[in-house]
């Protein structure tokens, strides 16, 4: 009995090698030229670069760190507190003190002209933060030029007054560890001052003058201080001696230091010493010691006597003699 059931025999048809794989192998050979195209232009640029311009490249890719420290310390402040001049200290802050070493606005002429070499060296920092040591040195270095260039205009003004030539010899100035030292003393035959008294004449007043044209454009304070004689005084006041007189002679030509064109607020101290302090202690009663000192004082030892730290007021005037 013959079948009528049609036999179908299926033949799979086997799919060609790409495919089998898809087309992946596009996108890794894709990755392949990509890398291989940057390797290329790495060897290119190393071969054309200089070493300036590669340092350059590593930083931008690998910036150096700015701190070494890795404690919250290290972040831009360094873990010191920021303090403006006038505002309150801050008790945790590391003591350093900034020091302009750049020429600015509304200095001295004395101040500028010590600036003015800072300016000539280009690769010079301009502010930085130095120790407390540092910063003394550099302002002795400085002090030293301006007190040398203030007595030689101080002899030079006096020089060519012709009024000033017959008491240049009572004019004596040298430097002391307190600062610029500027002496009227007496000669044998030729007071500043009249005897027993503390009115100052036209001469020691003009003289006083020249002082302060020099004196006040130095940014120092200065001290003014009266000493007379071992000699007894005798005057027509009872209880008025030595110490008195030498005091009203102090205040007297600090007063002609302010007319002279001196800030009132400069005059650090007003001391009368009488004879405690001879210019020639071999002889007492030389007219030598009877004299008007004036002491540029260093900023250092701009200060009152028992205190740490030179911190005046502006509108202190140093301790009243009477």
């Amino acid at each position: 009995m013959a079948s009528n059931v049609d036999i179908v025999i299926k033949r799979p048809k086997k799919g060609g090698h790409e495919a089998h794989h898809g087309g992946a192998w596009k996108v890794a050979y894709a990755d392949f030229v990509t890398a291989m195209m940057a390797f290329f232009l790495l060897l290119w640029l190393l071969n054309a670069t200089t070493e300036e311009q590669k340092r350059g490249i590593s930083d931008y890719f690998a910036p150096s760190s700015v701190s070494q420290s890795p404690s919250g310390a290290g972040s831009i402040l360094g873990g010191r507190a920021i303090s403006a001049p006038g505002a309150m200290t801050s008790g945790t802050s590391s003591p350093s003190v900034s020091v302009p070493l750049s020429p600015s606005e509304g200095k001295s002429d004395f101040e500028s002209k010590g600036d003015d070499a800072a300016s000539t060296d280009p690769g010079r920092e301009r502010d930085r933060d130095i120790t407390e040591e540092e910063a003394r040195e550099v302002l002795a270095k400085r002090e030293e030029e301006q007190f040398k260039e203030a007595e030689a205009e101080l002899r030079e003004a006096i020089a060519k007054a012709p009024d000033l030539q017959s008491i240049q010899e009572n004019l004596l100035i040298d430097r002391t560890p307190e600062g610029l030292r500027i002496q009227i003393v007496d000669q044998e035959g030729k007071p500043m001052f009249p005897l027993g008294s503390a009115r100052i004449d036209e001469r020691l007043q003009a003289l006083m003058g020249k002082i302060a044209s020099v004196v006040e454009k130095l940014p120092n304070r200065i001290s003014v201080t009266g000493h007379t004689d071992a000699l007894q005084f005798r005057g027509s006041r009872q209880g008025y001696g030595n110490w008195e007189l030498s005091s009203d002679r102090a205040l007297a030509s600090r007063r002609a230091l302010i007319s002279g064109g001196m800030p009132t607020e400069r005059v650090a101290m007003v001391v009368g010493r009488a004879a405690e302090e001879p210019l020639v202690p071999e002889e007492p009663n030389d007219a030598r010691n009877r004299r008007i000192s004036i002491v540029v004082l260093r900023q250092a030892n701009d200060k009152p006597k028992g205190q740490g730290a030179a911190q005046f007021r502006p509108d202190w005037t140093g301790p009243r003699v009477r």
